[in-house]
């Protein structure tokens, strides 16, 4: 853990999950810090991850886990023939458009955890084969989800990062808090 996540005021079980997310997901945005489009597009390591595709890859995901609490189709459909899109930046898509949609779903998580009447609650999980049948989860376990989700590909990107230029996750937290 490179930065502290503030303890969550008494009984706050979900802004202490939204805190913990949300620090996972500044692991990943400063590891875009001070880069090029260039620099974040590419591969510098044996991985096919670029920077840019790992910040495209977490957006999609946390939007479409929530779209699937909310019962919603997700904003980006995947399927075997797109799949290797999600982590990439195609077209227009930029690290700059996907940062701002980012901060879009980001909000769209935070709203739709603080209004959801339990974090006990749950919801179908879709029946594709790495899910159990007729599974469902709670909205804690897609909370935690996230997390996990987010913070693994945040060390992806530390070793992206470090590899294009040397740059440490705690390099870049003192970069952050210059800017």
């Amino acid at each position: 853990m490179v930065t502290h996540v503030a303890a969550e005021a008494k009984g706050d079980e979900r802004g202490a999950l939204l805190a913990f997310v949300e620090e996972q997901r500044g692991g990943i945005r400063r590891s875009l810090l001070g880069l090029t489009e260039e620099q974040a597009r590419s591969r510098p390591s044996a991985s096919e991850l670029s920077l840019g595709g790992l910040l495209k890859h977490v957006v999609e995901v946390e939007q479409s886990w929530i779209a699937l609490a909310r019962q919603e189709p997700p904003a980006v459909r995947r399927d075997a023939s797109n799949w290797n899109e999600t982590f990439r930046l195609v077209g227009d898509e930029t690290v700059a458009t996907q940062l701002a949609y980012w901060e879009r779903v980001a909000a769209e998580t935070e709203a739709f955890i603080r209004s959801a009447p339990s974090l006990d609650d749950t919801f179908p999980l879709p029946p594709d084969p790495w899910f159990p049948p007729q599974g469902r989860v709670s909205l804690r376990w897609l909370c935690l989800h996230l997390i996990r989700e987010t913070a693994r590909h945040a060390g992806h990107a530390d070793v992206i990062r470090e590899s294009l230029d040397g740059k440490t996750a705690f390099e870049l937290v003192a970069l952050a808090q210059e800017a």
